[in-house]
């Protein structure tokens, strides 16, 4: 099979890395790609926002299957051309990707159709949501209503945090993303994150996971497309991951498709273990970025057959083995990210991979021979153990290889389970 990977981050590296592993994977292109993804994958040069253009490549070229990494093309409806021209595609309907692309059409889905989530309002204008925020209190939840690339919400802790939230979305600080605001409860517990495969009709749980959105150490400072991950999340017992897909994956599914646009594709539910049980904070409508690199580390079953299965509505027909062994990774950021940082710094040389590591890149590239940081987040140091605490050390040993000098990382990804496992 000759599939087409679309992306070029840490997510799309670990996806390429495994779907190259596939004995049923004859050519594996990537557009745009990154060094990391090089290695693994033939490199196109290809405009993914002109999805006719990246229709006529896999014509031209046999490709009969196209894996879509990144969110951006899903919500402007990529998925949707690919299979008008017959072509297998992994990822949803731009309807479908409303799931992401909306954090009010979610609300509004979970409303519908008795899904646990936090209680909301939506609101189009800066007066309408102050006074709500101020009638309701903080803590409190400011979401930016479309894609901010991860930096649309705000966990306000005070009335003043949340009304400069509310001002910052409709002041234009995430462009379109807030020309509507998302204002709800604030749900107290332990986040999750949690994978599931869709085909329209049937559902394949996959794994959980446990993000570190904020810069800092101790989960202090700004948020972040996240700092490091981990899987599996203790917090998802067996039980945990029964009420999960019983009260918000299968509803979800249902209503998509009773409403007219069957998801199919990769849920990502971004969780919240509440004293009631799972709660929904939002979903995402492709893997999470770092935590697909654990996912994929921990995946003992060929990616390829999987994902297509998701593609055609055979789901039914296929399973996912996983390793039980943890695995954690640590992103290597560019000094003074989330905020401005400076651009093409050189990286001299990184660790070389083996049976327990493996590095993969995200905002790398090559300018005339070397590599060089291109991105705030640039690599994420990966490992699998017998023990998160393990984990833990191997992924840190590594990265204290990496000889970069404009990169920085949070030291305790893990401390959750680290501390379950010494308890």
């Amino acid at each position: 099979m000759k599939v087409l990977l679309i992306g070029s981050g840490g997510r799309e590296h670990a996806l390429a890395w495994k779907l190259a592993q596939s004995p049923l994977l004859t050519t594996l292109y990537a557009a745009p790609g990154n060094p990391g993804i090089a290695e693994c994958a033939t490199l196109v040069s290809l405009n993914i926002d002109d999805h006719a253009a990246v229709s006529a490549f896999c014509k031209e070229n046999g490709v009969t299957f196209v894996v879509v990494g990144p969110e951006a093309p899903l919500v402007a409806g990529i998925a949707d051309v690919l299979r008008a021209d017959g072509i297998d595609v992994f990822g949803p309907s731009a309807a479908a990707a409303q799931l992401e692309g909306s954090k009010g059409f979610t609300k509004d889905l979970c409303a519908k159709y008795a899904i646990p989530t936090g209680a909301y309002q939506r609101f189009t204008d800066a007066v309408s949501a102050k006074s709500y925020v101020n009638e309701q209190g903080a803590p409190i939840v400011i979401k930016a209503d479309g894609l901010a690339a991860g930096k649309g919400v705000t966990v306000a802790m005070t009335l003043d945090e949340a009304l400069a939230a509310v001002d910052d979305c409709f002041d234009g600080a995430f462009g379109a993303a807030g020309a509507e605001v998302v204002v709800e409860a604030f749900l107290d517990g332990e986040e999750a994150s949690f994978f599931c495969l869709c085909d329209g009709v049937n559902a394949l749980p996959l794994a959980s996971a446990q993000d570190h959105k904020r810069v800092g150490d101790g989960d202090t400072g700004p948020n972040t497309g996240g700092m490091g991950a981990y899987s599996p999340a203790p917090v998802m017992t067996p039980d945990m991951v029964e009420r999960t897909m019983k009260e918000i994956i299968e509803p979800t599914i249902r209503g998509m498709a009773a409403d007219g646009h069957p998801f199919q594709g990769v849920l990502f539910a971004g969780l919240m273990i509440t004293a009631k049980g799972p709660e929904l904070i939002e979903y995402n409508v492709r893997f999470g970025d770092p935590e697909c690199q654990v996912l994929m580390m921990r995946l003992e079953s060929d990616l390829l057959p999987i994902l297509h299965a998701a593609a055609i509505g055979r789901l039914d027909k296929v399973s996912a083995e996983w390793r039980d062994a943890p695995a954690l990774t640590v992103v290597m950021a560019s000094r003074g990210y989330p905020g401005s940082y400076e651009k093409n710094t050189q990286i001299l040389s990184l660790p070389a991979d083996d049976a327990g590591t493996k590095v993969f890149h995200a905002g790398t590239a090559l300018k005339d021979g070397t590599l060089v940081a291109t991105g705030g987040r640039v690599l994420n140091v990966t490992a699998v153990a017998e023990t998160v605490a393990e984990a833990q050390k191997t992924a840190y040993q590594a990265l204290d290889r990496v000889k970069w000098d404009n990169g920085f990382c949070r030291r305790d990804i893990g401390w959750r389970a680290v501390a379950r496992e010494q308890a």
